[in-house]
C-alpha cells in the first residue's frame, strides 16, 4: 500500500493474517505520519450540533482516508472480515480483536495443549506411525509455535 504526503511515500506490507503485531506497528507509524492515529484509535462523534459543518466534513474525510489505508493494506480474505465497518476505528478494532495475541491467550493455549498431550493415548486401530506422526506431532508442533510466539512478546 502506498501512502503519499507530498513527495514522501511509505510502503506498508499487505496483512495476510500472520504477524499482526508487526503489521499493526507499521500501520500505527504510518497513521501517525499522516496525523490520523488518534482518529483510528479513538474514533469520533459525528453528531455534535455546535461544531461547524466544515470540521465534521474534514473529520469524515480523514476517517475515510484512514479506512482506505487499512483496506488497501489487507489481503482480500482478511478484507472481507471488516467489510461491515463504516469507520477506520471500527475496522481497526475488528482486526485487533481477531488477531492480537496476548500473553494470557498464549499461556492458556499452551496449558490446553499440554493437557491434551498428557492425556493422549493410542487408539486400538491406530498404528504407531498414525499416532506419532499424526496426532502427537501435531500437538507438539502447535506447542512449539506458541512457545515461539511467547518469546516474541518477551
Amino acid at each position: 500500500m502506498m501512502a503519499s504526503n507530498g513527495s514522501r511515500q511509505a510502503l506498508v506490507s499487505i496483512f495476510k493474517g500472520e504477524k499482526y503485531h508487526l503489521w499493526s506497528l507499521k500501520m500505527k507509524t504510518m497513521f501517525r505520519s499522516q496525523e490520523l492515529w488518534v482518529l483510528v484509535e479513538t474514533g469520533f462523534e459525528d453528531g455534535n450540533p455546535a461544531e461547524p459543518d466544515q470540521h465534521i466534513r474534514e473529520r469524515r474525510k480523514k476517517d475515510a482516508k484512514a479506512l482506505f489505508f487499512i483496506q488497501t493494506a489487507l489481503d482480500d480474505d482478511i478484507l472481507s472480515r471488516i467489510s461491515a465497518a463504516n469507520t477506520a476505528h471500527e475496522a481497526w478494532e475488528i482486526l485487533k480483536q481477531e488477531y492480537m495475541v496476548t500473553q494470557n491467550v498464549i499461556l492458556v493455549k499452551l496449558q490446553t495443549l499440554r493437557q491434551k498431550f498428557e492425556t493422549l493415548s493410542m487408539e486400538q486401530k491406530e498404528t504407531v506411525e498414525e499416532y506419532y506422526l499424526g496426532r502427537m506431532s501435531t500437538i507438539v508442533n502447535q506447542m512449539k509455535a506458541y512457545v515461539l510466539k511467547r518469546k516474541l512478546f518477551k
